[in-house]
């Protein structure tokens, strides 16, 4: 399994000012924006770190899946991010490098928070050709800008970027990877996942509601 990201967050979509507000980075002087590039490197690796332990994807953007063979039945795949907002195109690939767009209309997006999977419609999905690789683009993310973050995991981004930022001259020592505030805030969005056999791979746990 491969998992690229074809676009990226854009610089605009980041709350910089939002993270030199927390940093109180400019307090007493002018704020020339010289922080700003050190600042937006830190909130990408923490968005980075984030997203890979909720399999998340905050900030909307556009992925693609390859696959060598089907990781559950056939009659669906479990889709690594979400949320998914729309499904773009599956494409099979024989071993040969020949590639086959198949239509819109023999595959549809099942949505799920923690686990969105791509179905085929009045069947199993098609065979993976021998040798060969089916790529899956998708669109995911909870939205185009900031604001459309839950509170909670932007929260989460703004405290692990704060903990890089002040440990930039640290060397890597210091304490744990993820701090403990930052788990507590991310953990309801945790996808739990458990193999069932070499082929599969299902989710058993979604975000529990609100207090």
């Amino acid at each position: 399994m491969m998992l690229t990201e074809l676009t990226t967050v854009l610089p605009e979509a980041l709350p910089v000012q939002a993270m030199k507000d927390h940093l109180r980075l400019g307090t007493g002087f002018a704020d020339d924006g010289l922080q700003d590039g050190l600042v937006a490197a830190h909130l990408r690796a923490a968005l980075a770190t984030i997203e890979g332990r909720t399999g998340k994807a905050l900030l909307a953007r556009r992925f693609q899946l390859r696959l060598n063979r089907w990781r559950e039945d056939r009659g669906g795949q479990a889709l690594p991010m979400a949320p998914v907002s729309a499904l773009v195109s599956v494409t099979l690939l024989e071993a040969s490098g020949e590639a086959r767009v198949l239509p819109g209309e023999s595959f549809w997006l099942e949505p799920d928070i923690a686990r969105p999977r791509l179905k085929g419609i009045g069947g199993a999905l098609p065979q993976i050709p021998q040798d060969g690789a089916v790529e899956i683009v998708f669109e995911a993310g909870f939205g185009a800008d900031w604001g459309a973050v839950p509170a909670d995991l932007a929260q989460a981004v703004l405290l692990l970027a704060a903990e890089f930022y002040e440990a930039r001259h640290s060397g890597g020592s210091g304490g744990p990877a993820l701090p403990l505030t930052v788990q507590a805030l991310i953990e309801r969005w945790r996808t739990v996942r458990v193999l069932g056999g070499a082929a599969h791979d299902a989710a058993a746990a979604e975000p529990a509601p609100d207090a």
